[in-house]
């Protein structure tokens, strides 16, 4: 039966908890994976346009194969994390995350950027999204979603610090001499940390794996998992919102450069960008006592709100002010799907469910800039793609609040 029974029996509000220090182990890891994985790809394709001369096309197909090829590879983290432990996934992620960088810095020929990207998708697969929240759940319980919504806040730091930052190493010592300092870095920073500080995870997890009427395979799980209403409306959802949302942010540089100038947009991006950590914070502290699809219906809606400002409204601080609101869901969007799960889900199912959940929206969401982009060549305009983005965002709203029947059990 998939229906979730925990029993916390560790204290896991105290500030000498172990599980603390994982999640600062893990907001490390969420900077760099962030940082060089997500972030970083707006770099590349620029600097890689410049320096070779390659069509956009052409690179931008390399990102999206990144996106894809780490899909598949995300599908399975949960598995890995629960056969080789934390500790050897970790650092897993972060040699293969030091590996990338490494092949994407001597990238000289067309092929060679799908085959660093492919590197790329494993280190994406071991620091980012479906990494954190498998190892966290394994020190945490009640307190799962203030630890995750704390060490997600490295993803945001990645992309506010770490984008700059490359930028500046690449304008002193060049693309590739950049991308080996970063990766030096990684290793020299992350490496230490995970062999001192990540241990074996608390027994109690355990002992509610072991409670399970039977045990169940992965692939089992991942086949009633997408046969369970409860499980689909979430990841369908979360699938839509983050198609438009990604779709949305890349795109609105290009949208307000027109509107209200070069600066102010790039002041519009800053604002969403730490209204992410903003609302991931303040969520923190309350989010685990919510009504965790409630709370996802709302923020999706906040952010439709948003959308039908920017797309009527033009005047330079409503545009900004919009796009703060946008951005104060922006960090919750992926910290909710797991509390979701973890609350609604057997515990020992949530490492596969997390990372199919997790796999689904990146496939997802992968396609957003390029479908947002071609009905603005299209149309001519972006009223028409961020309306997408606003309908997508309306029909999640309705579709998470679509619970599954407590008490399916798997056949």
């Amino acid at each position: 039966m998939l229906d979730n029974s925990r029993h916390p029996t560790l204290d896991e509000s105290s500030f000498r908890y172990e599980g603390w220090r994982i999640v600062a182990v893990c907001f490390l890891l969420a900077t760099f994976g962030w940082g060089l994985g997500f972030y970083g790809q707006s770099v590349y394709v620029a600097e890689l346009q410049r320096a070779r001369g390659w069509p956009t096309t052409l690179i931008s197909s390399g990102t999206t194969f990144f996106y894809l090829f780490g899909a598949l590879l995300v599908v399975f983290v949960g598995e890995a994390v629960r056969t080789y432990g934390p500790r050897l996934s970790l650092i897993a992620g972060t040699l293969a995350m030091a590996a990338a960088s490494v092949a994407i810095g001597a990238v000289r020929e067309p092929w060679q950027l799908y085959l660093a990207n492919a590197v790329l998708a494993f280190g994406w697969a071991g620091t980012s999204l479906a990494m954190i929240t498998n190892t966290i759940s394994l020190w945490f319980d009640h307190k799962r979603g203030m630890a995750i919504s704390l060490a997600l806040n490295g993803a945001s730091f990645g992309g506010i610090a770490g984008v700059p930052l490359l930028v500046m190493l690449i304008g002193h010592v060049g693309f590739a001499g950049a991308m080996y300092i970063a990766a030096g870095a990684m290793l020299v920073l992350l490496l230490p940390v995970i062999l001192v500080l990540v241990g074996r995870p608390p027994d109690h997890h355990r002992r509610h794996a072991a409670a399970n009427s039977r045990p169940r395979s992965s692939t089992q799980i991942r086949a009633w998992a997408l046969r369970d209403v409860g499980f689909l409306t979430v990841t369908i959802a979360f699938a839509l919102v983050l198609f438009a949302q990604v779709g949305f942010i890349v795109h609105l540089i290009s949208f307000l450069d027109p509107v209200i100038g070069r600066e102010r947009a790039a002041v519009a991006v800053a604002v969403l960008t730490a209204m992410a950590v903003v609302g991931r914070v303040l969520f923190s502290l309350v989010i685990d006592r919510l009504n965790q699809r409630l709370a996802s219906a709302l923020s999706f809606l906040s952010q439709a709100a948003a959308l039908l400002v920017v797309i009527n409204l033009h005047d330079d601080y409503v545009l900004i002010a919009a796009c703060a609101l946008f951005g104060f869901s922006v960090g919750n969007l992926i910290t909710l799907p797991s509390l979701i799960v973890q609350r609604e889900f057997d515990s020992a199912a949530f490492g596969v469910l997390i990372s199919l959940n997790t796999a689904i929206n990146q496939v997802t969401y992968a396609f957003g800039p390029g479908v947002v982009g071609a009905l603005r060549d299209w149309s001519g305009g972006y009223s028409l793609p961020f309306y997408l983005c606003l309908a997508l965002e309306v029909v999640a709203a309705v579709l998470i609040m679509v619970r599954g029947k407590p008490g399916t059990k798997l056949s």
